[in-house]
Formats: C-alpha cells, structure tokens, sequence
C-alpha cells in the first residue's frame, strides 16, 4: 500500500469518497424515518428507493457519457455540489412525498454521472500495477463509512433529529468537492475526435460494450449472477423470522453480516488480489457469492446464516474489485466512463427485476427455497460466463 499512501491524488479521490459514503448512508436512513413517519406506507419507502437507484440507472449510457466529454475533475466537483444543493434543500424543507421523489431521483441522477466518472480517473491517479489495490482501498473505505453511516445516524436523530442529520449529509457533499477539487485536471481523452452529438457519443459506448467480446462476456454473467442473486435482499427478513425463528435484531444482523464479509475481502484484496487475473478474480467472486446465498437456504440457525452471509459479501468485494480492474485495463480511456455507465446502469435494473421476481417466487414457495434457486441459478450464470471466456480465448 505504500505507493498508493505516496499519491496524493488517490489520497483525496480515497477520503472524498469515503466522506460521501458516510453521508449518504446517514442521509439513507434519515429519509427512509421521514418517509415511514409522513406516509406510513411501505410503497412510499420502496417508492423512495426506486427513484433513489433504480430509475437514475436506466439512464446508464447518458450518465457515463458526460465522463468521457468533460473534465473528470471537473464533473466530479459539479456532481458532488448538486447532490449537497438537493440534501441541503431536502433538509431545509421536507417537502411533500411528490417533491421529495423528484429532489431525491435528481440526486440519484447525479450519483449516477459520478460514479462511472470516479471510477474512471482511478487510472489516472495511480499505475496500472496498483489498480487492484487501490480498488479494494476505496472500497474498504466506502463500504467501512457506509457500514458506520447507521450507527452514527443513530446517535445523531435523537440530538439533530431529520432535518440536522440531512444538513450533516449536505456538509459531508461540500467536503467531498473541496477534497476533489484538488484533484489534477483530467481533460477528455484522446479518442473522442470531432464533437458528435450527446446521443451518438451515448451509442457509441454501447456499441463498444456489445461489439468487445470479453468486455460483453463479463457483463452479461455479472447481469445474470445479479439478477438471480438481488433477492436476497428481500428474501433475507422473510428467512430469520419464518424459518429460523430469528428477532427484528438477528435480522438487522444478519444484513450487517455482508458489511463484515466485503470489510473482510477488501482488505485481503488489498494485499494478496494482484496475485490472480482480474477475469478469475470475477469468476471467484461469481461463484462465492452465489454459493452463500444457496448454502444459506440450508442454514440451520441464525448463526449459520450469518457466516454464510459474510461469505457471500467476502465474494461481492471480489467481483467489485475484479470488474472495475478488468475494465480500467481493457477499455480505451476515451470509452471508459461510458462503459462503467453503461455496466453499472444495467446492473442496477438487473438488481431491481431481481427484487421483483424474486418477490413473486417468494409469494409462491419460500424464503429457502428462493434463497436456493438464486445461489443454483448464479452459480449456473457463472458457468455459462466461465465457458463464454474459455472458448474466448481457445479462440
């Protein structure tokens, strides 16, 4: 890790990260408490959360475009004040559910442009050698801030209550675009030639994603594992209480067990991940992943779920860490925001078509056997990627 303490820059894209994690965390559940409270209805909360991820990731491609025609520097600063300006208006007037959704899909739209926008100045801001370290640095960190987020939320509501928690996520936005900000200039990439239109740029990006073999390999297995495997986000309540017997606190902790599971993969990532191929990193992280959540369809007891579900989070931090990896080496500067917008984009709505299937296979079965069906089908999806890449390279 000592050449990465050595730059400055991944230094500030570390920590400003980190920051807005915590913040957004905080912010998460002060919402999810206003809302409950205000409406008193469980579709107003699912409303909040579809329009806060789902819907921003639809617009995947025109989201990773505008890393790929401006300054990332640039469009990191401006991203990070829009989403303080949105918290700090939402904080300041808890307005009605109708403005609340549009103010929070506008900050998930913004989210949405600085995601793929910092994972694509990561190459710039450290050698290609270290890639995989500092992935699983800021992931560690952003997972660590955003595990912290609740905890801390809850010592902050009984003293700043709804309103001062939001301020304190508005803060938290402000320190990040300062902290970014001193970032060095990172102008488009060579590669974008004559200015085209917004859309066309936004085509061209699919049209690499879908005409590179491994690159359309790789996303097609991470859609599938995701869309088999989101359900467990769901499914997981139904489990403790229905078929293990556990508490409203075994539940709570057996969420928190996947925090435990990607703290842990990060932080061997971060030391032992350059040892292995980005592709059988991912691969790893496939099949880990998916083999926690069917092993924990079996469990036994809560205790058992819980280790199975830190298993589970341990390969998540792999397969973050091994695509963001793969794809800063293989994808041209110029495509890479566009490609990072256009995989994650699709990876969110895979997350959401697997909350509502697995919902519906929940009504019908249970909540073992839909934990079982989504491990068996993301391992089956992790084959199908395996072979895909094997014949690729036979080829």
């Amino acid at each position: 890790m000592g050449s990465l303490a050595a730059s400055s820059g991944f230094r500030l894209l570390w920590s400003a990260r980190g920051v807005s994690f915590l913040g957004d965390s905080l912010s998460l559940v002060a919402l999810l408490l206003y809302v409950a409270q205000d409406t008193g209805q469980a579709l107003a909360v699912a409303a909040l959360l579809l329009v806060g991820d789902f819907a921003p990731a639809l617009l995947g491609p025109l989201t990773g475009t505008v890393g790929d025609r401006f300054d990332l520097r640039r469009v990191l600063v401006v991203c990070d004040l829009m989403q303080g300006v949105v918290v700090l208006v939402i904080g300041l007037a808890l307005p009605p559910l109708p403005v609340l959704l549009a103010l929070v899909a506008l900050r998930g739209v913004a989210g949405q442009v600085f995601g793929p926008a910092s994972r694509a100045v990561l190459p710039v801001l450290v050698a290609d050698e270290d890639l995989e370290k500092a992935n699983s640095a800021i992931g560690f960190g952003a997972n660590g801030m955003e595990a912290l987020g609740p905890l801390l939320a809850a010592a902050l509501l009984p003293v700043l209550e709804i309103r001062g928690v939001l301020l304190v996520d508005a803060a938290t936005f402000a320190v990040s675009a300062v902290l970014l900000a001193r970032l060095p200039a990172v102008p488009p990439a060579v590669g974008l030639g004559s200015r085209t239109s917004f859309r066309a740029d936004a085509r061209v990006g699919l049209r690499y994603l879908w005409t590179e073999k491994v690159l359309r390999i790789v996303t097609l297995g991470f859609l599938a594992v995701v869309a088999f495997n989101g359900v467990d986000d769901v499914a997981l309540v139904f489990l403790t209480r229905d078929d293990l017997g556990g508490s409203q606190s075994a539940t709570a902790l057996l969420y928190g067990a996947v925090g435990i599971g990607l703290l842990t993969g990060y932080a061997l990532l971060a030391r032992h991940a350059v040892r292995v191929p980005a592709a059988l990193l991912l691969l790893l992280g496939f099949a880990v992943s998916s083999i926690g959540n069917l092993l924990t369809g079996l469990a036994w007891a809560v205790a058992a779920a819980f280790g199975l579900q830190a298993v589970r989070g341990v390969g998540l931090s792999a397969i973050d860490v091994a695509s963001n990896t793969l794809f800063q080496r293989r994808v041209p500067p110029h495509l890479l925001a566009r490609a990072f917008g256009n995989l994650y984009g699709a990876v969110g709505v895979a997350a959401g078509v697997s909350y509502l299937l697995g919902a519906l296979l929940l009504d019908v079965t249970s909540p073992r056997t839909t934990f079982v069906v989504a491990g068996a089908g993301g391992l089956l999806a992790t084959a199908a990627t395996a072979l895909a890449l094997s014949h690729d390279r036979a080829g």
